[in-house]
């Protein structure tokens, strides 16, 4: 259920995410976010809602479902993906959606193969792995590039990452309209009013939709049922890093204790404890991940929408 003294939803559940950036009479919202994270470059005057479920070629082909798509009076299509559990081939799957709004724009007949920009864009609440160790690396921009010259090949197709859990920073700190809406994506459910520090249309507007008293009885149902997934997930995960740890911790040292009886104790008891805990954390996100997965089946959620939000493949949810 819904926390009590819980003034606002939490913009990392699945409803809360497209509420605030999901629908049409919220897009001056989206547009705010978009704008705030391109600098300008290009500049969002007008976005257009497109239908967020795509198939494949044919009947047997995969289908993807984006959480918010849409395309900008400049024709540019831009997918918006908020993702809260690290997947194995997150990467992959990031691209593989990118090629939908990329074959939309094949035309028939006579056709000189121009395409409108393709941005693809995550919003995650996790670390890729290469940056585990680093809070610094909070925003990625990626294109094609030339690894010769290391130049940008071809600068219509653009995939940018807001590595969320990298942001540690107060209100206070916040210096730009982008940090002040990372604050807000992070932060918003512990808030009990709207802070100075926020004012401004967009920011009245954002806290008027994400009140939780305003919302009719059924929209109230349908976040309580995403906010339970995603305490779920959560806790969950969080879970399965402590157990991680303890596991890979015991494996580690064992492991690290006979390697060191050839190569040193004190080197090979660090380096065993260094892989073991790795290895302890992905098993045990993993079998915390299964156990959510089934939590959230017997409560009736739809396979795609368990796959999405605990980065476990449809064809595993199937089997549970």
């Amino acid at each position: 259920m819904i926390h009590t003294g819980e003034r606002y939803i939490n913009p990392l559940t699945d409803f809360g995410f497209k509420r605030i950036f999901g629908t049409p009479f919220n897009k001056d919202l989206l547009m705010s976010f978009l704008n705030a994270l391109f600098n300008g470059d290009p500049v969002v005057s007008d976005i257009t809602y497109k239908n967020s479920e795509k198939f494949g070629t044919n009947e047997e082909a995969r289908r993807a479902v984006f959480d918010v798509y849409c395309t900008t009076d400049t024709g540019a299509r831009i997918i918006v993906e908020m993702q809260n559990v690290y997947q194995d081939f997150y990467k992959d799957r990031s691209i593989y959606y990118s090629t939908f709004p990329i074959a939309e724009q094949a035309q028939r007949g006579n056709w000189n193969y121009e395409l409108h920009d393709v941005y693809t864009i995550g919003i995650l609440n996790f670390t890729f792995p290469e940056d585990k160790h680093s809070d610094s690396s909070i925003f990625r921009e990626v294109k094609l590039m030339d690894t010769e010259s290391h130049e940008i090949f071809y600068d219509k197709l653009t995939y940018i990452y807001v590595e969320l859990a990298n942001f540690h920073k107060t209100l206070e700190e916040c210096d730009s309209i982008l940090e002040k809406w990372i604050y807000c994506l992070r932060n918003l459910q512990n808030l009990m009013s709207r802070p100075l520090a926020l004012q401004g249309r967009v920011f009245e507007k954002l806290f008027k939709t994400a009140e939780i008293a305003k919302m009719t009885t059924e929209d109230r149902r349908a976040y309580e049922l995403s906010a339970n997934a995603y305490r779920d997930i959560k806790n969950g995960m969080d879970a399965a890093k402590r157990e991680g740890m303890e596991k890979g911790i015991a494996i580690g040292t064992e492991k690290g204790i006979a390697i060191g009886t050839e190569k040193g104790i004190a080197i090979g008891t660090e380096k065993g404890i260094a892989i073991g805990t790795e290895k302890g954390i992905q098993q045990g996100a993993q079998a915390k991940a299964l156990e959510v997965a089934r939590k959230m089946k017997a409560r009736g959620l739809e396979n795609g929408m368990i796959s999405e939000m605990t980065g476990l493949p449809a064809e595993e949810i199937k089997k549970l």
